[in-house]
């Protein structure tokens, strides 16, 4: 693709590092043959080679974005699967980020818009003001049908049935390995998930001790900056990311660390990125030496000698999150785990399509998330599986939200074949619908 930036336009790192992109860019068209929005809405402008024109046309202009070209923008999922099917490795997660920067810093959205992305910015990365707002929707649910804004109603909706007492393993600390020690690892505990779900560090923890690492929370270290990032509040993204770079930059200075483990493959494609997000920053180094370091859990389980399992008599259709199998190219290692310790493993049709959930997309977008949440659902159970598995707490709660299937996190199904406890989630009292536990 041409383009016509000025020198002065290019001496803008961000700028310069579209143009790269854009150039990259050929026409052919094979992003929109994967990308779900534009599966849904067959709008050429709600695919990626749209929006690459669209922002194209807004950054060479300078012009302040218009609100077509935002609601274009924002209707963007992230998902990244144009980049897996890409022939001419066009980076598109890097242009659209720098996109939503420029959007968030030259457009005035309307007011109900501020509000509603403030709100969502000021609570979602913060555990404990989190459970606080969880608390009031699920006292403000009944009334989810007054709502004035759909968003509104899509937020109750999500709201779980239960909110999990606070774990005391997500504080900084460090757990001994229990048999003879092999690595040192920082698990990353994030922020919503340890609202949402406590049972999957527990489960890290657990079955990362029992392989042999040292597992240390450290101190410092929080949210990874993945939510605002993706709504383009760059400073706030990046305030909260250079408290992790620092604090896990501590531990490498102070004992080392082998990797910087994460159970949650959106904030997994963020903390790989650290190293660009920062490469103008006096943090650059320290940055580039975390991204070194990050990994999914099951790219660091297939380090290990995780012990090969019998037959569990148990059919597990697994979900490939986007931020998996798209952000990160991880695509077997979740698989061959669980088939290791003895679990059946199904896919469903179009697995490389989203869900819906993408962040806060499923609160920001609720109409075409909720498309994608029937579809992908509806293609989970026509496998006919016992339990669903998946990489990502957004995508757990996403499909958890449509579905009568338990859903676990993949790392609850290994810790739990290597020796830990049944997963709650499957137990009679998490299902209602059959009133038997799902241990065979």
């Amino acid at each position: 693709m041409q383009t016509t930036f000025t020198e002065d336009q290019l001496k803008d790192p961000s700028v310069a590092r579209s143009n790269e992109i854009l150039r990259a860019c050929v026409h052919c068209g094979f992003c929109t043959a994967t990308c779900p929005t534009y599966q849904v809405l067959g709008d050429e402008l709600d695919s990626p080679r749209g929006r690459i024109y669209l922002i194209k046309d807004m950054l060479e202009n300078n012009r302040v974005p218009d609100a077509k070209t935002v609601k274009h923008i924002d209707r963007c999922l992230s998902c990244l699967a144009c980049m897996t099917t890409c022939p001419s490795g066009v980076h598109y997660m890097h242009l659209v980020d720098h996109a939503r920067a420029y959007i968030d810093k030259n457009y005035q959205r309307p007011l109900t818009d501020r509000l509603l992305r403030a709100v969502l910015a000021r609570i979602l990365p913060y555990p404990n003001r989190f459970r606080l707002a969880l608390l009031a929707a699920k006292i403000a649910s009944p009334f989810k049908g007054m709502m004035p804004d759909p968003r509104l109603k899509a937020m109750l909706e999500m709201v779980p049935k239960q909110i999990p007492p606070v774990s005391c393993n997500d504080d900084p600390q460090s757990f001994a390995p229990q048999s003879p020690q092999k690595k040192r690892v920082a698990l990353m505990t994030g922020c919503a998930q340890k609202a949402l779900n406590t049972d999957i560090n527990d489960a890290t923890i657990r079955l990362l001790t029992r392989l042999g690492c040292e597992v240390v929370v450290a101190e410092g270290a929080g949210c990874c900056g993945a939510l605002t990032h993706h709504m383009g509040r760059e400073d706030e993204s990046h305030a909260t990311a250079a408290k992790n770079i620092r604090a896990w930059n501590a531990e490498i200075t102070n004992k080392g660390l082998d990797a910087i483990v994460i159970n949650t493959s959106g904030c997994g494609t963020t903390v790989k990125d650290y190293g660009h997000m920062f490469r103008n920053d006096p943090l650059a180094a320290e940055a580039a030496q975390v991204s070194q370091r990050a990994m999914d859990i099951s790219e660091l389980l297939m380090q290990l000698d995780l012990p090969m399992g019998s037959d569990k008599d148990l059919t597990v259709a697994y979900h490939a999150a986007c931020s998996l199998q798209h952000g990160q190219q991880i695509k077997t290692h979740p698989k061959t785990l669980l088939k290791r310790v003895g679990f059946k493993v199904v896919e469903p049709a179009d697995s490389h399509l989203c869900c819906g959930s993408a962040g806060t997309y499923n609160l920001m977008q609720p109409e075409i998330s909720g498309e994608l949440k029937a579809r992908k659902v509806k293609t989970l159970e026509a496998k006919s599986p016992d339990l669903i598995a998946a990489g990502n707490i957004g995508c757990m709660m996403q499909i958890g939200s449509a579905t009568d299937l338990p859903i676990v996190h993949t790392v609850e199904l290994l810790d739990w074949a290597t020796g830990g406890p049944q997963p709650p989630a499957l137990s009679a009292e998490s299902r209602p619908y059959t009133g038997v536990p799902i241990l065979r």
